[in-house]
């Protein structure tokens, strides 16, 4: 999901940046979706840091 965000991201800045007169319309839309794809990028980010991974909720040590 988050390769998926970065790249649709990485997309919409290169319309931006993009030397092509495009209509009002379409560049506004297209920086809200920018917007709205870094507040998603950063989310995910975070959930993923919250996660804990296997084996880290009893310290790391296998039960015995």
């Amino acid at each position: 999901m988050k390769k998926i965000i970065h790249t649709l991201s990485k997309a919409v800045q290169l319309v931006l940046a993009a030397p092509v007169k495009l209509p009002a319309k379409v560049v506004q839309v297209v920086k809200y979706v920018a917007v709205a794809l870094g507040i998603l990028e950063t989310v995910v980010g975070r959930e993923e840091q919250q996660t804990p991974q296997t084996g880290e909720e009893d310290g790391g040590e296998a039960a015995e």
